[in-house]
């Protein structure tokens, strides 16, 4: 990152918390001001990855569009919307404490509204968790409507609240070196070679490779039932295996993900180049 002439080193770090709050203020009334909102969860990732994967992840993507242009990276919301077991195993397994809607989108609202109270022009909030989305758009919406903005309200320039999930910019390229043998789908990509490549690449001394176990994907039905059965997750909580993940898949989905979504964001908020 560029040294700015007159600022100390460490309030030209890509993370807010890291900033004082003078710094941050003259940063915020600049008319690119931009805040990128990682948003994960505290769930169990099977016996090989940490319950702040999903945080983590998230947090790490958010950091290194941040450097790319010139946007900084909120703290990110580290509990998320609880657990469904076709797509994170289910809120019944040990290690996983999650919010319920309500929880999630009052704390999501708070922060993004706090944020554009302040005179921050564009929110970027980066999603790690399936489960999370929904109900960070409905904070969103709250916020925004909290400040006065959206639906043609408002007089002047409007701030801006983009929400994305980074696996949505995977593209089919990458998908198909990362899963040679063919891409399982999504809906059954937990604890399996994206999110332990990742981990791999980005911090590797929290995977405990030797711990992963290969089995077959989960076979779940087209339906949600309540309360779940349990024996339909397999054991280790992986809804599939990471068999064949490493490094090289790790390095090869971050680049190209921050990539492409910063690229995808710097155009639609006109940020300078």
């Amino acid at each position: 990152m560029t040294s700015i002439p007159g600022i100390p080193a460490a309030a030209q770090s890509t993370r807010l918390a890291h900033l004082d709050a003078h710094t941050y203020r003259d940063w915020a009334a600049g008319e690119h001001s931009t805040v990128l909102l990682p948003a994960g969860a505290f769930e169990q990732h099977g016996p090989h990855l940490p319950l702040g994967t999903d945080a983590i992840l998230s947090t790490a993507i958010a950091e290194a569009v941040g450097s790319r242009i010139g946007a900084k990276v909120a703290e990110p919301l580290s509990y998320g919307y609880k657990s469904q077991q076709k797509s994170g195993g289910g809120d019944h397994l040990p290690g996983t404490v999650s919010l319920d809607a309500a929880a999630l989108i009052g704390q999501a609202r708070c922060i993004m509204a706090g944020f554009l109270a302040q005179g921050i022009r564009n929110l970027v909030v980066l999603n790690g968790h399936y489960e999370n989305y929904q109900f960070l758009y409905e904070a969103a919406d709250l916020a925004l409507a909290d400040a006065g903005a959206g639906h043609g309200h408002g007089h002047g320039p409007q701030p801006t609240v983009l929400l994305l999930s980074y696996w949505d910019y995977v593209t089919e390229g990458t998908l198909a070196t990362v899963y040679p043998d063919g891409f399982p789908g999504w809906d059954i990509e937990h604890g399996g070679v994206l999110e332990t490549s990742l981990m791999l690449h980005l911090r590797p001394e929290l995977v405990a490779l030797d711990r992963a176990v290969s089995h077959p994907p989960a076979a779940l039905p087209r339906f949600d039932r309540l309360p779940v059965v349990a024996s339909r997750t397999p054991d280790t909580g992986c809804l599939s295996a990471p068999d064949g993940s490493d490094e090289r898949k790790g390095a090869l989905l971050f680049e190209q993900v921050t990539a492409e979504l910063s690229g995808d964001v710097a155009t639609e908020l006109r940020l300078p180049g």
